[in-house]
């Protein structure tokens, strides 16, 4: 039986893929196998021995101490893709609040008053105040193409809008579901200097801190429109408001409520609500569930941000499964400690990211305690499970 803590209210439809047959899910237990969160800062918690996974229902993981979890040999899950519709109708919506002055419009038009009369000409005054214009043919420069700034494109190409993105890390998989229509800029320089709006879909790493500041605001366009819906802190506040204020920029929209933009006129904040439908949260919940699942069954890792893709077929009933360090000489090492115990491996893959690396063995039978303790004693490795 294993055992799931969560934090967070996790979707239902998500933990009802953990069997309760195999696997007891409750916020209460003290020696979990996994853990389930959301936004839960994981950073204070004093990580048991029995941990083995961690799965962050969303796609960023800055609540979750990852290197710490990484020198354990726990895998960190998280659920790419699953959020990015919600996300990308929230920009779009943002660009179409943005252009339209619809929030500056309503909050005008909620505060008419007087008579019939009075009031039929203050909104004919409003309606001259708040003139806007139209998305097609206006550029939308997308700075990350992963699997949101992805769906952001196509849908912003379907509104006529010209697209053009950077990201010089972009894989296979996200370069085939985009549009072709999409232009891919040299760099992000290149790319602001010829947006009418940009946004951002990127993770918060110290290269992409400030990614937006004053001296590529200068570059940018007047009047035009900066959309952040990825991290607090990518977009530098300070040199955005100066823009707004300077008449530089026409719009600032963003789902971070700092102290310093609330109440600006031309700045639109929400209560971080990019990923936050029902639909995004069930997303999230089941792929994180099927990933957790998986790996504590079988030991395959899918959608890991500190350990290497890896999946393989069962054969036989017993699996070894090996986190470690990079090093030479490893996979020998261990293999050395089967053969002195009379093991026979008879499928095995091993895969490394960086610094990591993970091994999982079909193996003819099971290993005692010791030959276990034996493998974990080898100088770089750093977790080990029979299954």
């Amino acid at each position: 039986m294993y055992k799931i803590k969560t934090f967070n209210n996790i979707s239902e439809k998500g933990l009802s893929r953990l069997p309760s047959s195999d696997y007891d899910v409750s916020p209460d237990h003290e020696a979990p196998d996994a853990i389930i969160l959301r936004s839960y800062k994981l950073h204070e918690y004093p990580v048991p021995d029995t941990l083995v996974a961690v799965g962050r229902a969303g796609a960023g993981t800055n609540n979750v101490p990852v290197s710490a979890m990484s020198d354990k040999g726990i895998p960190v899950f998280n659920a790419p893709g699953a959020n990015a519709n919600a996300v990308k109708e929230l920009v779009i919506a943002g660009m179409l609040l943005s252009c339209r002055n619809i929030c500056q419009a309503w909050d005008y038009a909620r505060n008419v008053e007087g008579t019939p009369e009075e009031q039929s000409k203050a909104v004919e005054d409003g309606k001259k105040k708040y003139v806007g214009y139209e998305l097609p043919g206006r550029t939308l420069g997308v700075v990350g193409l992963g699997a949101i700034g992805v769906y952001v494109a196509n849908a912003a190409i379907a509104l006529g809008m010209r697209v053009i993105g950077f990201d010089p890390t972009i894989t296979v998989k996200s370069a085939w579901r985009m549009s072709a229509e999409v232009q891919e800029m040299p760099s992000v320089n290149e790319l602001i200097k010829q947006s009418d709006f940009v946004t951002f879909h990127v993770p918060l790493l110290d290269s992409t801190k400030n990614l937006l500041d004053e001296k590529r605001i200068a570059s940018m366009k007047n009047g035009a429109v900066v959309l952040n819906f990825a991290r607090d802190g990518i977009v530098n506040d300070e040199a955005v408001l100066k823009a707004l204020d300077s008449g530089k920029l026409g719009a600032y929209v963003c789902d971070f409520p700092a102290q310093n933009l609330k109440g600006h006129s031309k700045v639109i904040t929400l209560p971080h609500l990019g990923a936050s439908t029902a639909e995004a949260e069930e997303n999230c919940a089941i792929m994180v569930a099927d990933q957790l699942k998986d790996f504590l069954e079988n030991g395959n890792i899918h959608n890991s941000v500190n350990f290497p893709e890896i999946k393989l077929a069962r054969i036989g009933d017993v699996r070894l499964a090996i986190a470690n360090k990079n090093l030479p000489d490893m996979v020998a090492q261990i293999s050395h400690v089967l053969g002195q115990t009379g093991v026979n491996i008879q499928h095995m893959s091993n895969e490394s990211r960086g610094d990591l690396a993970y091994t999982l063995m079909d193996i003819d039978k099971s290993l005692d305690d010791s030959s276990l303790s034996k493998i974990a004693a080898i100088e770089g490795v750093l977790s080990v499970r029979q299954i």
